[in-house]
């Protein structure tokens, strides 16, 4: 897949690095982290990959699925009861982007695999913990609603992502720095 990281980093210059608002923020005794929302990392994949965002419930762009977290954080994923097993078996084909930043955003990396990487480790092992969460499992005993999780939230581990990923795109104190 071709990479547009030039695009990208301009778009992170204008649209997510800002570091004015991240000064008043500062000074009002507010933490940055987390004031850059999903989507704006989920229009950063977009511009760095040249996908579009998908209609309907599923990845977020055109077979590729963006995630944002604080710098050596889990990326988490979700699941819903009607939508989740369909959204499970896509992400064990579409690409997988992770975008790792820092706490003041003047530094992130963006790891890419593949889901069918991902499968064996994670999303293989989710679904029958999926299907039991929503007494979905054959032969499962049904659980109690008060014992049934509204959303069925796991993890991808930083440590999985930067040991198993392919480092595609390097962002230190402002600057590009790979690829260079």
């Amino acid at each position: 897949m071709k990479l547009y990281c030039q695009a990208a980093f301009e778009y992170y210059q204008r649209h997510i690095n800002r570091t004015d608002f991240f000064e008043l923020l500062n000074s009002h005794g507010l933490k940055t982290s987390g004031s850059v929302p999903s989507i704006a990392w989920e229009l950063f994949g977009s511009v760095l990959t040249g996908r579009k965002g998908k209609s309907g419930y599923g990845a977020d762009l055109e077979g590729v699925e963006i995630k944002s977290a604080i710098e050596d954080a889990s990326f988490e994923y979700q699941y819903h009861l009607n939508t989740g097993l369909e959204k499970l078996k896509e992400d064990q084909i579409v690409d997988h982007f992770f975008c790792s930043y820092a706490r003041d955003y003047q530094s992130f990396r963006v790891y890419f695999t593949t889901g069918k990487k991902l499968s064996p480790d994670f999303f293989d092992k989710w679904i029958p913990e999926y299907l039991k969460n929503y007494n979905k499992a054959e032969g499962a005993a049904p659980l109690k609603a008060s014992a049934r999780r509204q959303r069925f939230r796991k993890s991808v581990p930083y440590g999985w992502v930067s040991k198993n990923g392919q480092l595609v795109m390097e962002v230190k104190e402002g600057r590009l720095k790979f690829p260079g």
